[in-house]
């Protein structure tokens, strides 16, 4: 494929512009029969396979979160999805456009976020009954080095007299 058609894709694949690429293995959770139809499919088109459920039991690249404010403690189910998916790994978290029912405050979107000890990259569109919102993980601490210790130039005690 051709870069001008990597980008236009990009523009007119909802799947593309989330950030999601072929051959990963992305986990949905939270599915019901009001989810957005379209997007799955373009989502496991842009991967190339089918989205695995809640019961698969490895890692995965990314997670697919559709989450309703009656679906219980939303800091709960981030930091149980967090589980489920590789260090650096995104969620995208789907929840009820403004006036639908189960519509998710974007505060309390913002709020358990951080709790769960994720951050927000990007909030999108993603369709005409849900919102999405691209939270990921932050980059993992051990792989980093120390700062550098600091060395000072020994003092010639002599040269102060």
């Amino acid at each position: 494929m051709s870069a001008t058609a990597d980008h236009a894709e990009e523009r007119t694949n909802p799947a593309a512009r989330l950030g999601f690429q072929p051959e990963q293995v992305v986990q949905e959770i939270g599915y019901d029969d009001d989810v957005d139809q379209e997007l799955r499919e373009a989502i496991e088109e842009v991967i190339g396979s089918d989205l695995v459920d809640e019961d698969y039991d490895d890692v995965a690249d990314a997670v697919v979160l559709w989450f309703r404010d009656d679906d219980g403690d939303l800091t709960d189910v981030l930091v149980d999805a967090i589980t489920y998916i590789e260090e650096g790994g995104a969620i995208l978290l789907l929840t009820p456009k403004t006036g639908r029912d189960g519509y998710v405050e974007p505060s309390d979107i913002s709020e358990a976020a951080t709790t769960a000890g994720l951050s927000a990259a990007k909030s999108v569109s993603v369709g005409k009954d849900w919102s999405g919102s691209r939270l990921v993980t932050p980059p993992s601490r051990a792989n980093s080095r120390p700062p550098a210790p600091r060395t000072y130039a020994a003092r010639d005690d002599r040269s102060a007299r």
